[in-house]
This record gives C-alpha cells, sequence and structure tokens, in this order.
C-alpha cells in the first residue's frame, strides 16, 4: 500500500493544478441520431468497427493447460490514464502516439483488453494463451469519447485509438472502462450524454463510478461520500446504463473507514460494488485468488519510466511481466475452469476451488 500512498500524494498534486481551460476537441455528438433522449434504445454495434465479441471458449484439460501455459493465478495489469492530449500539460497527460504504441505493445504482446467490470466478476474469457489487461480511463474527459461528422470516434480520442489497435491487430478486443464525473466527456447536455454513454455500452464499453465532483473523500463524512456515489449512480440510471459494478477512487484516495465507499446509501438509493479502484502502483492480483482484495484493487499509471515512474508506471512493469512469464496471468480460453500450475492449487479461493483444473 506504501506505493499506492506515493501516487495517491502525487496525483494530489497534479489534478490540483491542472488547468482548466477547455481543451479543443471535436463536436462529441455531431453525426449522432437527433432524436435520442435519455433512455432510448442503444445503437446497434456498427459493421465497419471490430465487434467486442469473444472467440468460442475452449474445454480446458489439464494437458491442454499445460501446453497453452495457462496460469490463471498470475497478476493483471490494471492500467490507467486520464487525459489524452498532443502536448502533455500534466505529468499524468499522454500523447496519443504514447497511448497508441503502448497498445500496439500490448497487442503485440498477447494482451486481450477486459473491462473492470469482467475482471472483478471472475468473467475474463479470452483465449487460451492470452493475457488480460483491463483498460480504465479516469474523469470522462472529452479526448476519451467525441463522435466526428461520421458518428464514427473522433480521431485521436482513446476510443478511435482503441478501434485502430483492433484493427491493426484482430485478436486486441476493442473494450475499455470509463470512470465518470457528472459531465461526462465534457458533455453538458443530458441529451449529448445518453447518445454518448448508450454509444459506448452498447459496443462493449463500462461506463461507471468515479463519483459526482472528484473530492478528496477521506476528507468527507461518510454521509457527504454516499452522496457523491449516488449523484452519479442516479445520473448513469437516467443515461441508460448502470448500477455501477466498479468504483474508482479520486486520486486514489481510501476513506479511513473503507466501507463508506464499498456499499451504502444517500436519499433512499442504496449503492454497492464487486471492485474498488487505487491509483496504483502494481499489477493486480488474479480475482481467483486469496491475496486478491476487491476493495481496494490495484492500477498502474500509463506512463514511462522517469522520476517516480521509475518503478512505478506502466512501460516498468510490463517489461517487468514479460521477462517473468510464470508472475502474469496466462488463460485457458475455458470460463468454467481455473487452470494453473500444481505449485498454485493452495492459494485458489474456496469460491472457485472446485473449478481448478491443475498441472
Amino acid at each position: 500500500m506504501m506505493a499506492n500512498a506515493v501516487v495517491v500524494a502525487a496525483a494530489v498534486v497534479v489534478l490540483a493544478t491542472l488547468p482548466t481551460a477547455a481543451v479543443p476537441r471535436p463536436s462529441p455528438m455531431t453525426g449522432a441520431a437527433t432524436g435520442a433522449v435519455a433512455g432510448t434504445p442503444s445503437p446497434s454495434p456498427s459493421p465497419d468497427l471490430p465487434s467486442a465479441d469473444l472467440p468460442p471458449p475452449v474445454q480446458a484439460t489439464p494437458e491442454f493447460a499445460r501446453q497453452v501455459k495457462a496460469n490463471e493465478a498470475g497478476m493483471v495489469p490494471v492500467l490507467m490514464y486520464h487525459r489524452i492530449m498532443k502536448k502533455r500539460l500534466a505529468s499524468i497527460d499522454r500523447t496519443p502516439s504514447q497511448v497508441r504504441q503502448e497498445m500496439e505493445k500490448l497487442a503485440r504482446g498477447g494482451y486481450v483488453p477486459i473491462t473492470a467490470q469482467e475482471f472483478v466478476t471472475g468473467k475474463i474469457g479470452i483465449p487460451a494463451g492470452k493475457h488480460p489487461v483491463v483498460l480504465t480511463f479516469d474523469d470522462g474527459h472529452s479526448s476519451h469519447f467525441a463522435l466526428d461528422g461520421n458518428g464514427m470516434p473522433a480521431k485521436d480520442t482513446a476510443v478511435e485509438i482503441i478501434y485502430q489497435v483492433a484493427k491493426k491487430y484482430p485478436g486486441f478486443r476493442p473494450v475499455a472502462t470509463f470512470w465518470v464525473n457528472r459531465q461526462p466527456f465534457g458533455l453538458r447536455s443530458q441529451r449529448d450524454q445518453a447518445r454518448a454513454v448508450q454509444w459506448l455500452t452498447s459496443r462493449g464499453f463500462e461506463v461507471a463510478n468515479h463519483t459526482w465532483s472528484h473530492p478528496y473523500l477521506p476528507g468527507l463524512s461518510k454521509k457527504r461520500i454516499a452522496e457523491q456515489i449516488v449523484r452519479i449512480e442516479r445520473l448513469l440510471k437516467k443515461l441508460g446504463t448502470g448500477p455501477s459494478d466498479t468504483l474508482a477512487l479520486p486520486f486514489g484516495a481510501m476513506p479511513r473507514k473503507r466501507s463508506t465507499v464499498q456499499s451504502g446509501k444517500w436519499d433512499g438509493t442504496r449503492f454497492g460494488f464487486k471492485g474498488v479502484f487505487l491509483a496504483g502502483a502494481q499489477p493486480s492480483e488474479s480475482p481467483f485468488v486469496k491475496d486478491f482484495d476487491w476493495r481496494a484493487i490495484q492500477r498502474i499509471q500509463s506512463n514511462g519510466k522517469k522520476g517516480e515512474c521509475r518503478k512505478w508506471c506502466s512501460q516498468y512493469w510490463l517489461e517487468w511481466l514479460g521477462k517473468h512469464p510464470d508472475r502474469r496471468y496466462t488463460a485457458d480460453g475455458d470460463p468454467d475452469r481455473v487452470s494453473v500450475p500444481q505449485k498454485f492449487r493452495g492459494i485458489i479461493t474456496s469460491k472457485h476451488r472446485q473449478q481448478v483444473n491443475a498441472y
């Protein structure tokens, strides 16, 4: 947890000093259906965009698991992104080129994206021999999602980059998790917000809770924390999604009483999460092992290896996992089994013990 404390402190300083000027971007909903309102049916997946569907599962035997070197007790990188900008204004910003290069590296390394919701619920149905990665984007910034004049993801947004990489590397599944605040993707109109959220969720992306106004939660009362969470849950319901299974803590800062962000209620509305995510600073444990703590899931900031990122950010950790393949989660292609080398049988939780396929 010390590593996460370092990242939290850095994040508070960086985010508190970020410029408030708007970043130039395409009109986010240009080309969207003009009659859409909150609650209207979501659009169908576009035939000219890669699908988020996974190939049919296989039935893994111990021998098959050995052949593909399956290890579903291994570590999973959960990558954390913030703004995507041609000119970085803060250390946590990334340029479109940096994001694209990192995702292409992931694709070449056999990584397949899953959502945070799929991760925390153990729905990791990726092909045998591949490795899950969770792509997460905080704050619902306009650089994450917008539509161009043709109704397609605008150039150099996170969603456009993900689809471009998926086209170049067909095994790279185009999904991600967007944790949003009160103005998802910089949109003020609830009508536009609904179009955006429904466009994403209908194509396999997750849009979930990052609190209403991104406050420093340790400084708030239990009631104020619940209000921050519930107000976003109510908004997401109006926009056609939710309830959220996952929550990303603002600044990665955990309240002193951790249960206040796990479940609760405010003004008659209840909330409850299956995964609460921090801001750093190492790969997460597998959701199938005893050491996995759904109440405080580690993430890795997307960045190079300078300064504080020398050992805490994505370049370092992806290189480390490449050098330690025995520590990395490798799938068996069978969602009904948890395949592991014999030496890891004992670290699987009792909940998943009947699914163990050891070799």
